[in-house]
């Protein structure tokens, strides 16, 4: 007997089922997601989750016509599986593949793109209010999960959308997890909301018993308003959401298809801003996800049947970080640890169990993690903020202004820097490089292997002085690549002597820079080699000495070309009037889309076999 699923490839298949076949099909759908993620790799937990929701949201509203903008967008496989892309789910987060958050040149049902949280309300916002000025009538969706919900975007976009008249439905997915587990007085005040159903009961008793009484003119109505308004303080004192100005319905049960159905129905047809609270469970249907949340957050290829990860595992940066951190602040009470709802992700867990009076998860909330840091250290303590790199870039501001001008010693750890890889252009850390150097008195480090970062850390932890920030990226590494030897501020080291041609490295690509002086010596090239270490300062006398002997330089990162590290180099030989060739590898200004680490290195010719090639011809003065 042919599935439910199988039979399924628009949203409006789905509208044509009752709620006995929708739940049949949301057990399918389940099943289909395990079964394919379990291959490819990808987040599970909150799409198992959200389920039903989204049947049911594709069961009222009419899409493309209608908008649904999903928050972060890790959750919209079902979405995606609902709308004609479930053919490709082997393709999932591959190059060239479907993509692992919504995308506008994927699919018409793809309104606007996603990958970071707390965006969501703004965007509906948006295409509410164009909707109007263009005399439109579709309705506007924002999905946002409770963890996204604690950025303080998604409050300015809740404060703007309820002083407004425009219609928009703004659904809150209540897991009580993020990534991991929820932090903070939003938290507390979504729990006790879900704890205690005398509201809801309340105002449903209210509700009714207007229904039923005749009409009695405005004056008695108004009085009657104002006497719910009275019941919903007196059980349960305040309702924030309708006090920003939105009419709340909830909390509902996520996985109840015919209550969600009556529940959207009713708010398909209200008018102004609407506040849908809706309760799930994250990785509802698979025990290993329901029973660990986090880890099936984000989780690589597994065994369906033991929950177990598919890839070998290994010691990564994230790995030496929480080792290290949790040594150097065994020795010095006051360093302290900042995550932004990113505990395991940035290797924080044993920071917090150990030293927990010095540990600070402050949620989805990178700018106030930065400045909270800087008031800490201008206050005496160590700051560590580690942040991955494509969120760090949030803080932007909070770095400059309220870090880097006041020359405060706060530390900034940079996880996941470089090409991160299948989670797509919203993920890659390939920024931090640019938009860091310029700002006045930071300075940035990058290890090319563990025992390098273990040096970088401690100094950056217990010698520096102001702002220092490591970069450092995402997998498995090499615990050592050359012997290290000291390390000294803004001082690089000579990995290999040369005479034709120099290759300075940094981070993750010093690596590549030694296997491409390999493969240079087979052709007869005799490549230098240099281990920058530091982006900022650049070690000027190594650089210009290997330059002026070589007569040729090349530059490696992992990071777009402009403003990063060969920007950097290029400026130096500038001020110091040294004009030799200069070839600059790193990503290009454009999107740099998903696929695996190593397939976006070889499309981008950033892998060492291209890379060599190229400079073969560079050194030959042949054009490139």
């Amino acid at each position: 007997m042919e599935s439910i699923l199988q039979q399924i490839n628009s949203p409006d298949d789905v509208k044509k089922l009752t709620v006995s076949q929708l739940e049949k099909l949301a057990s399918e759908i389940r099943e289909f997601l395990i079964d394919k993620v379990s291959k490819t790799g990808g987040h599970l937990a909150s799409n198992l989750g959200i389920v039903e929701l989204t049947l049911v949201l594709h069961k009222i509203f009419n899409l493309p016509e209608d908008k649904i903008i999903w928050d972060v967008g890790h959750q919209s496989y079902v979405h995606k599986i609902l709308t004609g892309r479930k053919e490709s789910f082997d393709t999932l987060r591959k190059l060239n593949g479907l993509a692992g958050f919504p995308k506008i040149s994927e699919s018409e049902y793809d309104c606007f793109n996603t990958g970071h949280s707390s965006t969501s309300i703004s965007a509906a916002i948006g295409f509410a209010r164009a909707r109007d000025l263009k005399n439109e009538k579709h309705s506007v969706v924002a999905v946002i999960g409770d963890g996204a919900l604690t950025g303080g975007m998604a409050f300015e976009a809740l404060n703007d959308a309820g002083r407004s008249s425009n219609n928009l439905i703004v659904v809150l997915n209540d897991n009580e997890m993020s990534i991991t587990e929820n932090v903070g007085g939003l938290s507390r005040y979504l729990s006790k909301i879900r704890t205690d159903p005398r509201y809801s009961k309340a105002k449903e008793d209210i509700n009714s018993l207007l229904s039923k009484l005749p009409l009695m003119g405005k004056s008695m109505t108004k009085a009657l308003e104002r006497a719910k308004g009275t019941i919903k303080y007196i059980v349960m004192h305040e309702i924030i959401f309708e006090e920003l100005g939105f009419k709340y319905l909830g909390p509902i049960d996520g996985h109840n298809i015919e209550e969600m159905t009556k529940v959207f129905s009713r708010a398909k047809l209200m008018k102004g801003p609407i506040f849908v609270h809706v309760c799930t469970q994250k990785g509802k249907g698979y025990s290993f996800a329901e029973d660990r949340p986090e880890k099936y957050h984000g989780i690589s290829p597994f065994e369906v049947e033991t929950g177990e990860v598919k890839s070998g595992e290994g010691l990564t940066f994230s790995g030496i970080f929480g080792k290290e951190i949790v040594n150097i602040a065994r020795k010095d009470n006051s360093v302290v640890a900042i995550s932004a709802a990113m505990v395991q992700g940035t290797g924080l867990e044993n920071f917090a169990a150990e030293f927990p009076d010095r540990f600070y998860d402050v949620g989805i909330a990178e700018q106030h993690a930065v400045t909270m840091a800087a008031g800490m250290a201008r206050s005496g303590l160590k700051p560590v903020v580690a942040l991955y790199s494509s969120f760090l870039q949030r803080s932007y501001d909070q770095i400059l202004h309220d870090v880097a001008l006041q020359n405060l010693h706060v530390v900034f750890a940079i996880d996941r820097a470089g090409v991160v890889g299948e989670d797509g252009e919203t993920h890659q850390g390939l920024y931090d490089l640019s938009f860091l150097r310029h700002i006045p008195n930071i300075v940035i480090a990058a290890p090319c292997d563990y025992s390098e970062f273990a040096m970088m850390l401690e100094y950056a932890i217990t010698k520096h002085e102001g702002p220092i920030a490591i970069r450092y990226p995402k997998g498995i590494w090499k615990e050592r690549l050359y012997e290290t030897g000291q390390l000294n501020l803004g001082k690089g080291v000579k990995m290999r002597t040369g005479k034709d041609v120099t290759v300075a490295a940094v981070g993750s690509m010093v690596k590549t820079a030694l296997e491409v002086s390999e493969i240079l010596e087979n052709v007869g090239i005799d490549a230098e080699v240099i281990n920058a270490r530091f982006v900022k300062p650049l070690d000027s006398s190594l650089l210009i000495n290997s330059v002026s002997a070589t007569k040729k330089l090349v530059t490696l990162e992992d990071n777009v070309i402009k403003g990063g590290f060969g920007s950097g180099v290029l400026e130096l030989l500038s001020q110091n009037s040294i004009y030799y060739p200069v070839k600059i590898f790193g990503f290009p200004d454009e999107p740099i889309l998903h696929g695996s680490r190593k397939e976006i290195f070889r499309k981008y010719k950033m892998d060492a076999q291209s890379i060599a090639e190229e400079v073969k011809r560079f050194v030959h003065n042949k054009s490139v």
